[in-house]
C-alpha cells in the first residue's frame, strides 16, 4: 500500500524559524513576526487574527521580497532528497501549514505532490485575508483526509512530521508520527522523535516501516 507522508512547515522543515518571521525579515520587521509567533503559541490570539496582523505588517510586500525570503531561509538539509526517495518508492508526500499559501506552495518546486497554507491574497496585497481560509490545527487533519482520497492512500498508512501544537491533532490521527525539533508536548505523543537539521535523519526513523 502507498504510504502519505505529511510534513508540517514552520519549526519543521524551517529550522528555529517561521515562514512569517522569515518574510518579515525582508521587510526589517522580525521582532514584530516573532511577537506575533509568540501571541498565537501560547493562545493569545488565533490563526484568524495571527493572519490579519501578519497581513498588515505585510503592506509594502512584494514577491521580491517572498522569493529571497524562501531562497535564504533555514532549510533542513536533503528535503529534495527524501521527497524524491519518497516519489521513487511510489508514495507521497505533502506539505501542510498555517503559513500563508504563497510560500508554502513553492515547495511542489521541490518535489512535494501538494502543498497547502492559509489562503493569503496575491501578493503584492490588494484586498484582506478573508478568515474563513485561515488554517488551523484541525483543518490539517481533514486536508490529511482530503489528500488520502486524492492519492487513494488510507489514513493508517499516514506518517506526520511536525513540531508543535498545531501537529498534535495530526499527530493524534495517525499511527505514525515524527516530531522534529519539537516541545516536549508533541515529542511526548510522537512515534520518534527526531532533534537536528537533516531531513533524511528524521526520515529514516520511518523510512522502511510498512
Amino acid at each position: 500500500m502507498a504510504r502519505l507522508h505529511l510534513f508540517d512547515l514552520d519549526g519543521t522543515l524551517l529550522h528555529g524559524t517561521t515562514a512569517p518571521v522569515e518574510i518579515s525579515r525582508q521587510l526589517g520587521l522580525e521582532a514584530e513576526a516573532v511577537a506575533l509567533d509568540q501571541a498565537v503559541s501560547t493562545g493569545l490570539i488565533g490563526p484568524p487574527e495571527y493572519a490579519k496582523r501578519a497581513r498588515e505588517l505585510w503592506t509594502d510586500l512584494t514577491e521580491a521580497h517572498v522569493e529571497a525570503a524562501f531562497e535564504g531561509a533555514p532549510w533542513l538539509a536533503r528535503i529534495r532528497d527524501v521527497w524524491a526517495e519518497i516519489r521513487g518508492d511510489g508514495d507521497y508526500c505533502a506539505v501542510v501549514s498555517l503559513s500563508p499559501s504563497f510560500f508554502v506552495e513553492r515547495l511542489t518546486g521541490w518535489g512535494a505532490h501538494a502543498a497547502y497554507g492559509s489562503r493569503f491574497p496575491a501578493v503584492p496585497f490588494s484586498e484582506p485575508v478573508d478568515p474563513a481560509g485561515v488554517l488551523n490545527a484541525a483543518a490539517k487533519v481533514l486536508i490529511a483526509d482530503r489528500l488520502c482520497a486524492e492519492f487513494g492512500v488510507q489514513r493508517a498508512n499516514c506518517i506526520a512530521y511536525g513540531d508543535s501544537g498545531s501537529d498534535k491533532d495530526l499527530f493524534g490521527a495517525v499511527p505514525i508520527s515524527v516530531a522534529v525539533n519539537a516541545d516536549r508536548h508533541l515529542s511526548e505523543i510522537s512515534t520518534h522523535s527526531y532533534v537536528g537539521r537533516d531531513l533524511w535523519e528524521a526520515y529514516e526513523l520511518v523510512r522502511r516501516a510498512r
